[in-house]
């Protein structure tokens, strides 16, 4: 994968705005405070996987519920 690649398809950009985290395998446990922290200001997970030896989570909150904030 090339650092210019992102973990999610192109067009959600169009529709959110996203936030990734990464961490290794082994500290996946810090996602259950990340989804807890980014639930508490209106984003939601929108994807988990891994790349390698990391774990990559997307959070996303449209453009719309940003505007209505």
């Amino acid at each position: 994968m090339t650092s210019s690649s992102k973990p999610y398809p192109p067009q959600w950009e169009q529709v959110a705005d996203l936030r990734v985290f990464r961490t290794t395998a082994h500290e996946w446990e810090k996602l259950i405070g990340w989804r807890a922290d980014m639930r508490k200001r209106g984003w939601k997970l929108l994807r988990v996987s891994s790349e390698g030896t990391e774990m990559v989570a997307i959070f996303g909150r449209t453009k719309a519920e940003r505007a209505s904030l």
